[in-house]
Parts: C-alpha cells; structure tokens; sequence
C-alpha cells in the first residue's frame, strides 16, 4: 500500500498527520508512506524526525494584504502543482490524505485530477478556504465537530474527531504522582495554564495580573509562558518570593500537567481542544484573534454551545478573567458539570477510525 499524506505548515497540522501514519502502519504490515511538505515549513524537520520520508513544495499563504510576496503567489501555486503531479507520478499512491496547510492544496488538486482516491482531515469546526474548495472533489472528509453539512457534501462527511497524542489517551498518571512530579501542594486546587510553545500574550499577561491573588488563597499555578514570556513570569516569581507558582518556558511531560490539573485555562487550538475533551476537566478557553478566519472563537463556541466551557475574549481578558476563574474555582457543580460535557465530546480512537477511512478508501 502506497499513502502520501500532504500538510503542515503548524503543529496542529503536523501532529495529526504523525499520528494517521503510524495508526496506518500498525494497521497495515506492506505500506510506503510519503509526506509531502512546504519548503522552509516545520514539516520539513519534524516528519524526518518521527521516521518519515518527506518532500517539500515551493507554496505559501496568500497575505492578508497587499504585499509583494502575493506577486509571487501564482507563480508557487502553478510550480507546486506541477511538482505534486510529479512526485504522485513517480510515487504513484493508492490514497492521498489532506491534513491542512499550504501544501495540502495542490497536493489533493493534483490526486483528484488523475482521479487518485483522496480524503480530507478539516481540524476546525469551521473549514478554511482550501478545504472548503477541494470538498467537492474529494471522496471523504473526515471531520472533528458534528453539523460540518453546512460546509461539507453530507455524503463525504465521516465523524472521527482529531488524533491526539498518544499519551494523553493513554494517560494513566495519578493526580497525586502528578502533584508530586511539579512539587506541588496536594491540598491547594491547581490551574494549569497554557498557550502553546511560542506562548500567548494576552494569557501571560492577564496571569501576571493574578499572580497575588493566586499565591495568597488556597491555589495554586503551573503556568507554561512560552519562551518569548519567560524570563519576565520567572523574574517576577523570584521577586516576590511566590511558592505556590511554577514557571515553565514549555512542559512537555503535559501528562503529568493534565493530571495535576483541577482548572485548565487555554487558547482554543483545533488540537488542543482535542486533548482537553479527552482530559475531562473544567475549560477556560481565550480564543487567538490572530488566526484565519477566527477558527478558534468557531473551535470554542463548538464547546461552549454544549456548555462544556467557559469563553473569554482575547480583548476582554485582562479584566474578565480574574471574575470567571475564581468563581469557577469556588463552585464545585459548575467544575463537575463542564467536566461531564467536555468528557462526552472526546475522540479518542481518532487516528485509527481515519486509518480505516483511508484504507477503505483503497479497498473500494
């Protein structure tokens, strides 16, 4: 079986693209999987370095404004067109499968016009503009949120949710080990904060505002700032001789953080709120605004709307978010509550029940 997987460009691309691929290969025994790429992207290092054979295509976005880099945009898109043909003709795949991302397009345009069996995995509860234009041509779409009809042909759509690291599916560690692992108080309730490994600003910086608060009640933070926040939440930490904080530029024992969590306060990443449905505890999700199509207020309201979350703008965070943390943190119904209906929207079986997608898509 031959399977080229094409996408990337962020973790939240390139992460679900692992993880369909090694659910393909414990499925199947004789498989030859290629990535395909965009050149100077963080596909191009972190696909080598899960195991996997990368190509990459001269492809970007179009910029949101007039600049001269989208003078040279359909010069890319017709060279990576031609480039995708080519490497499909040399590698001749059974299946394509689209994860999202600037190589993601020409790749799938390219398989479907030499009618190559092809699926598309849509992260977001709302499509981007690619995904939304190879809808058509496709044969499946293997989607995350529940009433994607409104963007998708009902007949394609398959319900699978998002792969998420393994570990956090398989997370066995108990909430004491946890609290031990971050040298934590086990009678303080803790709240985890996370904003991804460049970090949040808007986060970081509505945190610093509550670190007072925080130190000087019954709580307690682990707190991951992202490396440009760092050395300012650490120096602060030190300063005021805080010692109910941790301060980490990233965690990447994030098993271990998920456990030890009784809040979790996060931005509203199509994967990231994956991993949180799977985790089960009580959300406050503050959404980026600097994302397209302002895919993570769609992502949040998805939960929200279930009542499976808490929303905080971006903008209004540094004044909303002291009064809806600490109100959560005292009502215990609401926490069990949110926790129930987070819980019910998980997938955890994603990777594989999209491997048997793609699969059966060869079979037919």
């Amino acid at each position: 079986m031959k399977v080229i997987i094409s996408g990337g460009g962020t973790g939240g691309h390139i992460f679900p693209a692992i993880a369909i691929a090694n659910a393909l290969k414990s499925k199947v025994k004789d498989i030859d999987i290629l990535f395909i790429g965009a050149k100077g992207r963080m596909e191009m290092e972190k696909i080598p370095a899960a195991g996997y054979k990368i190509k990459g295509l001269w492809i970007s976005g179009l910029q949101r404004r007039i600049t001269a880099k989208n003078f040279l945009f359909p010069l890319k898109v017709i060279s990576s067109l031609f480039i995708a043909r080519k490497i499909i003709a040399d590698f001749k795949p059974d299946v394509v499968v689209g994860v999202g991302g600037y190589a993601s397009g020409p790749t799938l345009r390219a398989a479907t016009t030499n009618r190559i069996p092809t699926l598309i995995q849509e992260q977001n509860s709302y499509p981007g503009i690619t995904n939304k234009i190879l809808a058509s041509k496709v044969n499946k779409i293997c989607v995350a949120y529940k009433e994607m009809e409104k963007y998708f042909p009902a007949s394609k759509i398959v319900i699978t949710g998002n792969p998420v690291r393994q570990n956090i599916v398989n997370n066995a560690i108990e909430k004491q080990d946890a609290i031990i692992h971050f040298e934590l108080n086990a009678n303080k309730k803790t709240i985890l904060v996370i904003g991804g490994s460049l970090g949040a600003r808007t986060i970081n910086e509505s945190i610093k505002l509550l670190l007072p608060l925080i130190e000087n009640n019954n709580y307690q933070l682990i707190w991951q700032t992202g490396k440009f926040f760092y050395e300012l939440a650490k120096n602060e930490v030190v300063i005021n001789n805080y010692k109910n904080i941790k301060v980490f530029e990233f965690i990447t024992e994030m098993d271990y953080a998920y456990s030890s969590a009784d809040i979790i306060i996060s931005r509203a990443g199509a994967i990231a709120i994956s991993e949180l449905c799977i985790v089960g505890k009580p959300v406050i999700l503050i959404p980026s605004p600097n994302v397209a199509e302002d895919h993570q207020t769609k992502n949040a309201m998805a939960l929200v709307n279930n009542n499976a979350a808490i929303l905080v703008k971006d903008i209004d965070a540094k004044n909303n978010l002291k009064d809806k943390l600490f109100q959560l943190l005292e009502d215990v119904q609401q926490q069990k509550r949110l926790a129930e209906n987070i819980k019910s929207l998980a997938y955890p079986d994603a990777a594989d029940t999209i491997a048997d997608v793609v699969i059966s898509l060869i079979k037919k």
